[in-house]
């Protein structure tokens, strides 16, 4: 393993530190402004509702406010490395390609949306998530596993949902955020609140020199520009709410193309309006109307990659009984992809398509909360313009065996409709016959409290996926895949001191080879320590990774390696007064240019380095 190297005199003189980065694991947790008040921790993911995360019956992990909050200029990539379950791979730093390996599963099987919006490109499949902007977000849910049944296709390792802040009271702020390669951030808003009415408004600029993205000498680093805007108007009554909520960043970087810089333009905009009207005490009836747009431009060549998602939903909840909750809904989707890509030559196009789909799902889900015991059983079928037919379904139980000992079982099913990349992309390697994905998991879990302060929970699971598609000569569907694994969280807090481990194994095997899948390393850990209160925090977090084979360069046929890694973070912040706050975060503290993926040749992407910063917020 590469490890911690070079420190600096500037690591030395920054003298904050790092601040809370830690998961919430399904366990009543600390509130991190009181540290002494227990508050419950909610998530709307697992059922479309709010619900205690201990009662759900599945897993799920927090990224919460504090650690959002802690550095305006951390990408959401970083973010979601302080997840063991999740293998993030980005080709480079700000504004590179990143893709989510999610307990082992493919790059095209997580589910990313914000407030309920699907954002994974009608192209090739995976969010943009480089692109998209942190600083409006409440929290970060990760529920791992499938989650077909209530969102359709892609969950089939798991869903990440960015939630974004709603105003609860009148306020205004301005943050800076200054550091290393000519990098800086800025950002201001306003809230108004006044009897369930709200109003909320962000603006950000980013500008960074960028970092190193290859491992070759002649590696130039990779520039980065990003704008953005967020506007949201609501109403939240008992008896209804209704929101509309905008949200664009606009920008350029650089990515590589076989060894040259190549600049680009970058625009995602969406538009999501949602609503609820109360029909009576036990009825809620629930619609939404949304659009994605994710939006590449080369600037030296017409070439692009053009992708709108359109959807609308309408669903009810009808709570029965006292602890029986019924949902019943449809989603309609229409995903159109345009993309242009020209040859080497320039003579001609390699890749030229322009190709729509529709999907429309129905689904049903049981709920029943009660003292001891929850369950959730869910079924969906799913009705694809161009793959006909899916039905999936899901049973989750949750049981408090004891007062501090719960246990769990999630048994799913989950599919995955092939890309328009993977069906058109010809000179990619896109195959027209390509057959959907489709996945069938097991897992169990226990949750157990270790006296006052300290809380485990474990979890082991089983995940074979049938026609999953990989690349050899052109893109193909294998007959099975298995997915292996476990993960383990230790949690432990007293007053202001915390310390919080986790680890993840998983073996991701192509069963028709025996061979592990590229870029899934069998142990991934992570730590985070230090001291948290309402005025001041200082803490450190480190990811470390297993090594992972790669792709092998033709004609040979043995795997390259990705050799494992280690990484420290540190934070800190102090709260001078109740409208000054001081921070400052480095990210890569030992400065390690560790190898992310391989990009051929001998050569590989890299992660830049080390970024220190220091920040100020002014608010009102």
């Amino acid at each position: 393993m590469q490890f911690l190297s070079q420190p600096t005199a500037l690591v030395g003189a920054i003298a904050l530190a790092m601040g809370f980065s830690t998961l919430t694991s399904a366990q009543t947790v600390e509130s991190t402004n009181n540290v002494n008040a227990k508050l419950d921790t909610l998530v709307v993911t697992a059922t479309r509702s709010e619900e205690k995360i201990e009662n759900v019956p599945a897993r799920i992990s927090i990224i919460e406010p504090q650690v959002l909050d802690q550095s305006p200029i951390a990408e959401l990539p970083h973010v979601l490395m302080q997840d063991a379950a999740i293998n993030m791979v980005q080709s480079g730093g700000f504004g590179q390609q990143s893709s989510i390996f999610t307990r082992g599963t493919n790059s095209t099987h997580t589910l990313v949306m914000r407030d309920g919006v699907r954002i994974n490109a009608a192209s090739a499949g995976m969010a943009s998530l480089a692109f998209l902007d942190t600083t409006e977000l409440k929290q970060i849910e990760i529920l791992k596993g499938p989650a077909s049944v209530l969102y359709g296709t892609d969950a089939i390792g798991g869903v990440i949902q960015l939630i974004s802040k709603t105003p609860d009271q009148n306020s205004a702020f301005i943050t800076t955020e200054v550091g290393e390669h000519q990098t800086y951030k800025s950002l201001v808003g306003a809230d108004l609140y006044q009897d369930g009415f709200y109003a909320q408004v962000r603006g950000q600029r980013l500008e960074t020199d960028g970092t190193l993205i290859l491992d070759r000498p002649e590696a130039s680093q990779a520039g980065y520009d990003q704008k953005g805007l967020s506007v949201k108007l609501g109403i939240e009554k008992r008896n209804y709410s209704f929101s509309a909520d905008y949200n664009q960043n606009h920008g350029s970087s650089l990515y590589d193309n076989y060894g040259a810089l190549i600049p680009q333009n970058f625009k995602n905009e969406q538009i999501n309006l949602k609503g609820r009207v109360n029909l009576n005490q036990k009825f809620s009836l629930n619609a939404r109307l949304s659009q994605f747009k994710d939006d590449l431009d080369q600037q030296s060549q017409p070439e692009y990659v053009h992708n709108t998602t359109q959807e609308a939903e309408l669903y009810g909840q009808w709570h029965y009984t006292p602890h029986q909750n019924l949902l019943l809904g449809s989603t309609y989707k229409h995903l159109d992809a345009d993309v242009l890509s020209p040859s080497a030559s320039g003579d001609e196009y390699s890749v030229d398509y322009h190709q729509a789909s529709e999907s429309t799902g129905y689904y049903l889900q049981h709920q029943y909360q009660g003292e001891k015991l929850n369950t959730q059983l869910g079924a969906r079928i799913e009705q694809h313009s161009k793959f006909g037919t899916h039905a999936v379904g899901q049973l989750g139980v949750r049981y408090q065996v004891l007062p501090s000992t719960s246990v769990y079982t999630n048994i799913g099913s989950a599919f995955r409709a092939p890309t328009n990349n993977d069906l058109y992309a010809l000179n990619w390697g896109g195959n027209p016959d390509l057959k959907p994905e489709e996945s069938f998991s097991y897992e169990v879990g226990l949750d157990q409290k270790l006296g006052q302060y300290l809380t485990a929970s474990l979890s082991v699971y089983r995940n074979q996926v049938e026609h999953l598609i990989t690349y050899t000569d052109i893109l193909h569907n294998i007959d099975q895949s298995t997915f292996t694994g476990g993960e383990l969280n230790l949690n432990w807090q007293k007053d202001a001191l915390f310390v919080n481990l986790g680890y993840a194994y998983v073996q991701a095997k192509n069963d028709d080879t025996g061979i592990d899948l590229t870029r899934r390393p069998r142990h991934s850990a992570t730590l985070s320590t230090g001291w948290q209160s309402e005025h001041f925090g200082l803490s450190t977090s480190v990811s470390a990774k297993s090594h992972s084979t790669d792709f092998a360069d033709w004609p040979s046929t043995t795997p390259t390696i990705n050799p494992g890694y280690v990484t420290l973070d540190v934070n800190g912040y102090w709260n001078v007064t109740p409208y000054l706050k001081l921070f400052s975060n480095i990210q890569n503290v030992g400065d390690v240019h560790y190898k992310t993926a391989y990009n051929g040749e001998g050569v590989y992407y890299i992660n830049g380095g080390r970024l220190a910063s220091v920040g100020v917020t002014l608010k009102y």
